[in-house]
């Protein structure tokens, strides 16, 4: 070896020592405990759920035949994997991966990840439930309400079904393809992939074959694991506290064991002050260890977090965003979400950054162009997915699934009708959703009888005349009375139907008030000739009408109509005799059989009255139309219509100022005229056309087969059937030439039948007036095809496939004329029909060759993807499907002209105009306009989505490029890395880049100038892109947030950020979630929380009033159990929420005077038709769910009130309903006291000090007040521990108590901070929070002690208050600076009244709630609440802010004593002692108790024995079992 190399290995082994050094002195530095970490899980109630069974149901999402294809494919899979959980997932991917496409691959494995179809799985496992299932079997059939689990049972069910009615089907259920609709339904309960499911599914199969059942599937596991499902989607803080008042509770705590395999050792931050401990570990495994101390020191040295100085914080936007945009491409998401999750940690070492001119100025570009199109102010946040706005703080991680998952579906199509990738996004954006236009029909028809005419009637000769009259300034809400006919109500009605006086008295009330409103009637009768006057009331009164406009004037004709109904009684009908009556008064001269016997000659507009209903085809009677447009059948309520009216007049001015000021409109213009000229009249409105709720044929495939192979076309999927028809379609257009049709309507019927050929020849008459439209056919035989059946349809086919265009629309014309067809059936040569110019022989060829293949294919795709019956009608628009038309149904000429119209409005011109740039010949243009219109316009609505063409981003953006030539997914995002968005953003967008392939910009929106730090929480959003597994194979535990390496000084407190309609609730956990101190934690603290709840929430009107039905009741439950819990409507937005749980549940008022007094009228985003009286709701996803309900009071208690102060509510009846717990579903407890003895107390605390506090003024209650005592928690916030012990207090002391529930309501303005949360729920919700059989209640804060009986407060006077509160004691003179009250707004507001303190107060709840006391609190709050800096005292400056508005009745000042305001003098008369914190002195709670209360230390002493008893206890009998049995609100 020479000397060089020598000295070099010298050198390495002065390293290697120098290395060993450093390590073992660091190891000196900072032996102490190993890095501290928090974890939370959040897990269901319901046990694990089989993934197979969920991408079952993402894939019923696609379509139910790949359902059904999945099910097919995996009945039984025992057997197909090794054990593990690796090779069973693989499997399912795999199987599932030959029915999806890639991108749909992925996202399938994201559903699985995210758990997003656990809810749907478990909806049906509780449905069973239900059944309930037959014991010993763990598959089973129900068969309209009978069960078996075996093939000849089965076969005996099938017999009886019949006779019982069949089950309720839900709209997420799994029909069979092709089982026959008028068979029994066979439910099958089973999970498949197992035997038993392989064995009964083939039973079931083949009597679906035979005909003879309809088979549904229903997910059903008999035996579930204890396993519950891990969720993702949500996000953990842990919000750094202020500890200016300490508030930790000084009792230890016993570690945990905790599972220590979460902290994995490759930690995702693999860089800590520049050394990359993953390469140091790679490179020197043997320095394994030391290199783990060092990390360890490292970071605790970066962690410590001293506070900034404001100087090096106003800058830290800027510098944090030019660290984001300094790394690589590849990696700039991640330090994204590295730096803006632990802010608190890095912000020292960010505040070195220097940030550079360039990203400075283009940032400051960008936020001017941000404002502008976006509305957003720096430092705010945006996301846009293909242009559509995503809103992450609203809307849920599986409603932003959803979103992706359309968007994928969507391009797929325009990419499989092979559209080139650059043009997808152009598409993309053309917003094709049908418009909310209201459309109208022409009112200039000779039908309508006027009753008046603004514009020459003398009654109205005094208003002015100039439509300039329009532009003159008035007050807001005034209507201008100007003599023109601008706004004109029609009502078409039939006489004799109920409502007919209420329409009549509304249309006189306008013509009384002299509203400009111009009145018309149609009048709907008999027009049978042998009908007369006397003998049918509707006839009677078109004729009297009719004579006494012709004999004085139109007016007086109303008015007699008008005296004909005042004689009819209340939901009576009008009779011939009331008629008479008023003519013989107003005529006594008269004959009156002449005017209405059979020989009268006031028949006029009998007849027209009756077509021109018809022709308008505006619905069914009665109709009111304002200006022609028709207004909802809901809106025809008296009140509502007149209310929609007036509203109309002042909407539709705005419209005529704007043509007046255009010069569009003069004072010399026929108004009438003009409105009738608008774009969105015409001649007939068809509901079926307009519906908003629409079919779409998918036609986004391409392939290479037709309809003239049938043998191979029945063996296609409905999506390349549909693709098969559309290419062997041959058109008819009106002329020959070379032009893109963005119009295309198919014609489906048998035209071998007269109401076939009528629908053809009413398309071919409008195709030949518009040269938009291209017109194919499609023959739906009645019978089964043959020669002498289809004379018709095979000349149309046969003249299509080989004549010229012009000559095949000529013959094909004839063709459609009923005399054609009647000489054919004749056996007349179809030769003699032909048209000059025809190739004859080439036509008989193909009429008489032998093959019906077309026939036979279009007759099967009618039946299985039209779902058309044999024979059956239906027109379908650019792939729309309208239809199946009912067999006597109109669909004429006008009707194709109203599509026409709905097409080139809303999808087909804008469509044309880009396919036009693709310069593809105009057949295949034509088609893609077609195909691309049917995948555009088959989304579900959604809003606009955004055009931008942004700024620059060269210097301060994120840029991903996309792979190449694959569909991608436009992602712009907006955002300020040190906000509460960029913690949840970039998670999302680093999921994202793994799940999809997308072109990705991120723009940084920073603020300057910050005065204090940006995020002062350590933040963790749970995601994952897929399921993850451990190294044997098994799945990994989790999802789970980490918080590793945490620094030990700050105090910490724990809050999960879920989904709005999630409530969960904290489980098992030892440690304090609230006031989390690291530096006495052993190593890990892990929080488990547990899903208890998805809320159904809605919104309840009463359709008399218009108004909230305040205090109205809902049960929710089951048919076996109805109410399992119920609630209260507020009068804010008629709100109410219900606590549930995937399954099918059923809605009903309450029993008592909810129901007594109100009805259901209708109910909207149900799963149970509308007008059905059981509301069934169906929880099957993880979404929020909202629905609508409309009631009705009962006709004979329509002047009663719900809230009102009568007895009733007394009645121990109801109070009996209420001691089963309010929510039922708990124990029927021994019979209770009488109410008028239980004092009712709520209280609220979080944290163990404060629960500890909690315990103790429960304990000085009990020890004071002789009278029975209910206690009331907010469950919310309350710990396990607290939870586990309450139900043994309880049964030490002898109280009752219930724990109360209320998910903060998303309208109302949230509060981020633990603290003010709380505080919102001792005020906020009182009227919703407790029965209304609870009419008094008090409110004890945790930290008070009680001195005396509380049965003194409750019966307190309160003097017509709502509630009572003591004022600020104002004895202690030392404090006078720090009382704000006396000074500033409040001292002005207040105006010498007393500032009352929130810790003790009592509530007469009847009164607040019958003054809506609630809803104003909530009202105000809104309002002040934006405003950051208001009610800083939430829970106290409400209610002192309204008392103006919400009385309050001072307490005497005995009832709260506290010495940092109140003097020791009056201590000894005080009925309660409150710690209130001290601003002097900033005193430590537990200090102060100790000092202040003598008997405090043995309350807690006496708790304490208490404690150790029932741990005692508990350890004896091993781990005991929660006893709570109570159930909660």
């Amino acid at each position: 070896m020479d000397a060089g190399s020598c000295r070099a290995g010298f050198g390495i082994l002065r390293m290697w020592l120098l290395w060993i050094l450093l390590l073992s002195l660091l190891s000196a530095v900072s032996g102490g405990a190993d890095s501290k970490a928090v974890t939370t899980t959040l897990t269901t109630k319901w046990a694990d759920t089989p993934l197979l069974l969920e991408a079952s149901e993402f894939l019923a999402e696609e379509s139910q035949e790949k359902f059904w294809d999945f099910v097919e494919a995996n009945q039984n899979i025992e057997g197909e994997h090794d054990d593990t959980d690796q090779a069973y997932y693989d499997l399912i991917v795999k199987k599932a991966s030959s029915l999806l496409s890639s991108i749909q691959l992925n996202m399938m494995k994201f559903a699985l990840s995210l758990r997003a179809y656990s809810a749907t799985v478990y909806s049906f496992q509780q449905i069973a439930s239900t059944e309930p299932p037959p014991s010993g079997c763990s598959a089973f059939f129900s068969v309209h309400g009978e069960k078996t689990c075996d093939a000849e049972g089965l076969a005996t069910l099938l017999k009886t079904a019949p006779q019982k009615p069949k089950p309720y089907l839900f709209k997420g259920d799994h029909k069979y393809p092709g089982s026959n609709p008028d068979a029994p339904v066979v439910i099958l309960y089973a999970e498949f992939g197992t035997a038993d499911f392989q064995r009964l599914h083939q039973v079931i199969s083949s009597k679906v074959h035979e005909g003879s059942a309809t088979y549904v599937l229903r997910h059903y596991s008999a035996n579930s694991s204890g396993k519950k499902v891990y969720l993702s989607g949500y996000g953990v803080e842990l919000a750094i506290k202020n500890q200016e008042y300490k508030a930790k509770d000084d009792t230890q705590v016993q570690g945990e064991e905790v599972n220590a395999t979460v902290i994995g050792e490759n930690d995702p931050v693999d860089e800590v002050q520049g050394f990359l401990f993953g390469k140091l570990k790679h490179l020197y495994p043997e320095l394994k260890e030391q290199l783990k101390e060092l990390r360890k020191h490292l970071v605790e040295s970066t962690n410590e977090m001293a506070p900034l100085k404001v100087w090096q914080m106003q800058d830290l936007s800027f510098q944090t965003a030019a660290r984001i945009l300094a790394a690589p491409a590849v990696d700039a998401l991640s330090v994204m979400k590295d730096l803006s999750q632990n802010f608190p940690t890095k912000a020292r070492s960010i505040t070195k950054t220097v940030v550079n001119s360039e990203i400075r100025r283009e940032i400051g570009e960008n936020q001017k162009f941000f404002k502008g199109t976006l509305g957003l102010q720096p430092g705010e946040s945006a996301l846009l997915i293909n242009g559509l706005h995503v809103y992450l703080d609203t809307q849920d991680i599986f409603s932003v699934f959803e979103v992706l998952r359309s968007e994928a579906r969507v391009m797929e199509g325009l990419r499989s009708l092979l559209i080139e990738t650059h043009f997808i996004h152009d598409i993309l954006k053309l917003n094709v959703q049908p418009a909310d236009s209201d459309y109208a029909v022409d009112i200039r028809n000779p039908a309508i009888s006027w009753i008046n005419n603004l514009e020459t009637d003398h009654r109205y000769s005094s208003w002015p005349y100039n439509v300039q009259e329009l532009l003159r300034p008035t007050f807001p809400g005034v209507i201008r009375q100007i003599r023109k006919n601008f706004h004109n109500l029609v009502i078409i009605m039939d006489p004799t139907q109920e409502n007919a006086a209420e329409l009549l008295s509304v249309a006189e009330m306008f013509y009384a008030n002299n509203i400009p409103l111009r009145i018309g009637l149609v009048f709907v009768v008999s027009v049978e000739d042998d009908i007369d006057g006397m003998q049918d009331a509707g006839v009677a009164l078109v004729r009297a009408f009719n004579y006494i406009s012709d004999e004085v004037d139109s007016q007086s004709a109303f008015e007699a109509v008008i005296s004909m109904f005042n004689r009819v009684p209340i939901g009576g009908q009008l009779s011939v005799g009331d008629v008479v009556k008023v003519l013989e008064k107003r005529f006594p001269y008269v004959e009156v059989s002449s005017i209405l016997g059979a020989d009268s000659s006031y028949d006029s507009n009998r007849k027209e009255g009756r077509a021109y209903y018809e022709q308008t085809g505006v619905g069914p009677l009665p109709v009111v139309m304002y200006n022609g447009i028709p207004y909802q059948r809901e809106q025809l309520d008296p009140d509502e219509l007149e209310t929609v009216t007036m509203q109309n007049i002042l909407e539709t001015t705005s419209f005529y100022q704007r043509a007046v000021y255009l010069g569009e409109l003069a004072t010399d213009h026929d108004v009438v005229d003009f409105i009738m000229n608008q774009p969105n009249v015409v001649p007939r409105i068809n509901p079926r056309v307009l519906s908003t709720s629409r079919t779409y044929l998918d036609l986004s495939d391409s392939n290479n087969h037709f309809v003239d192979d049938y043998a191979r076309f029945s063996t296609l999927d409905s999506k390349a059937k549909s693709t098969a028809v559309a290419n062997s379609m041959n058109y008819m257009t009106k002329k020959d030439d070379g032009y893109i049709r963005p119009v295309t309507f198919w014609v489906v019927g048998d035209f071998d039948k007269p109401s076939g050929r009528q629908l053809l020849y009413d398309a071919i008459r409008h195709m030949k007036t518009s040269n938009n439209v291209r017109l194919g056919m499609i023959s739906n035989p009645s019978a089964s095809p043959s020669a002498e059946s289809s004379h018709v349809s095979r000349s149309i086919w046969a003249a299509m496939q080989t004549q010229s265009a012009n000559n095949a629309k000529n013959f094909i014309t004839k063709m459609a004329k009923e005399e054609t067809a009647a000489a054919l059936e004749k056996g007349a040569d179809i030769g003699g029909f032909a048209v000059g110019g025809m190739d004859l022989s080439l036509f008989k060829s193909a009429y008489e060759g032998p093959k019906f293949d077309f026939l036979l294919s279009h007759a099967a795709y009618c039946r299985d993807v039209l779902k058309l019956k044999k024979g059956q009608r239906a027109v379908i628009s650019n792939g729309r499907i309208i239809g199946p038309l009912e067999e006597a149904e109109v669909f004429n000429q006008d009707d194709f002209l109203l599509l026409e119209n709905i097409i080139l409005k809303t999808s087909g011109e804008r469509i044309k105009s880009k396919v036009q740039q693709f310069g593809t010949e105009e057949d295949r243009a034509s088609d893609l306009v077609m195909k691309v219109d049917a995948l555009l316009s088959s989304q579900p609505k959604g809003e606009a989505r955004v055009e931008y063409g942004f700024a620059d981003d060269r210097y301060s953006a994120v840029k991903i490029r996309p792979k190449e030539g694959d569909v991608y997914f436009d992602v712009v995002a907006v955002v300020d890395p040190v906000t509460r968005d960029a913690q949840k953003l970039a998670p999302f967008l680093l999921v994202l880049k793994q799940l999809v392939n997308v072109n990705l910009r991120v723009f940084m929106n920073c603020q300057s100038k910050l005065s204090e730090m940006p995020l002062k929480s350590i933040y963790r959003h749970v995601l994952e892109p897929e399921v993850l597994f451990q190294a044997d194979g098994s799945f990994s535990p989790g999802p789970l947030a980490k918080f590793l390496d945490m620094p030990q000084s700050p105090l910490f407190t724990l809050n999960l950020n879920t989904p709005e309609s999630w409530m969960v609730e904290s489980v098992h956990t030892r440690y304090d979630l609230d006031n989390i101190y690291l530096q006495e934690v052993e190593n890990i603290v892990a929080a488990e929380y547990e899903l208890e709840h998805l809320l159904l929430e809605g919104h309840c009107f009463d359709v008399s009033s218009g108004q909230p039905p305040r205090g109205l009741q809902f049960t929710l439950g089951t048919a076996s159990e109805p109410v399992i819990v119920d609630t209260i409507v507020m009068a804010n937005l008629g709100y109410f929420q219900l606590k549930a749980n995937p399954g099918a549940w059923i809605l009903k008022l309450r029993k008592g005077r909810s129901d007594e007094i109100y009805k259901i009228y209708s109910h909207d985003g149900t799963d149970s038709p509308a007008d059905s009286d059981d509301i069934v709701v169906v929880l099957n996803n993880f979404k929020s769910r909202i629905i609508k309900v409309k009631v009705q009071k009962k006709p004979d208690k329509f002047n009663e009130e719900l809230l009102s102060d009568g007895t009733e509510e007394t009645d121990t009846g109801f109070w009996k309903s209420l001691t089963r717990g309010f929510t039922g579903g708990g124990k029927t407890e021994d019979p209770k006291p009488e109410k008028g003895d239980v004092i009712n107390i709520f209280s609220v605390a979080s944290g163990h000090l404060y629960e500890r506090f909690l315990r103790i003024m429960m304990l000085s209650v009990l020890k004071n007040t002789k009278t029975p005592v209910k206690f009331w928690f907010l469950k919310n916030y309350l710990s396990p521990a607290f939870k586990d012990f309450i139900p043994h207090m309880a049964k030490e002391y002898g109280f009752q108590y219930e724990l109360v529930q209320y998910k903060w309501p998303r309208w109302l303005h949230q509060q981020t901070e633990k603290q003010r949360i709380i505080w919102g729920y001792k005020i906020l919700f009182l009227d919703v929070l407790f029965p209304l059989a609870v009419d008094k209640i008090l409110f004890v804060d945790a930290d008070q002690i009680v001195r005396t009986d509380l049965k003194d407060l409750r019966d307190f006077d309160l003097e017509g208050a709502p509630y009572g509160y003591t004022p600020f004691c104002e004895s202690r003179r030392e404090m006078d600076g720090y009382r704000f009250w006396k000074s500033g707004y409040w001292a002005s507001h207040l105006a010498g009244r007393k500032y009352h303190i929130s810790a003790l107060y009592v509530v007469d709840l009847k009164k607040f709630r019958k003054i809506a006391a609630g809803d104003r609190l909530r009202g105000q709050y809104q309002g002040l609440s934006q405003d950051p800096n208001s009610l800083s005292n939430l829970d106290q400056d409400l209610p002192n802010n309204m008392i103006h508005q919400v009385p309050i009745k001072s307490l005497p000042q005995e009832w709260l004593w506290c010495e940092t305001w109140c003097d020791d003098s009056t201590k000894k008369s005080a009925k309660t002692i409150d710690l209130c914190n001290n601003p002097m002195t900033k005193e430590p709670k537990l200090q102060a108790a100790v000092r202040i209360v003598a008997e405090w230390t043995d309350y807690d002493q006496e708790i304490k024995r208490l404690q150790t008893r029932v741990q005692e206890g508990a350890n004896h009998t091993g781990k005991q079992r929660r006893t709570d049995a109570h159930s909660e609100l």
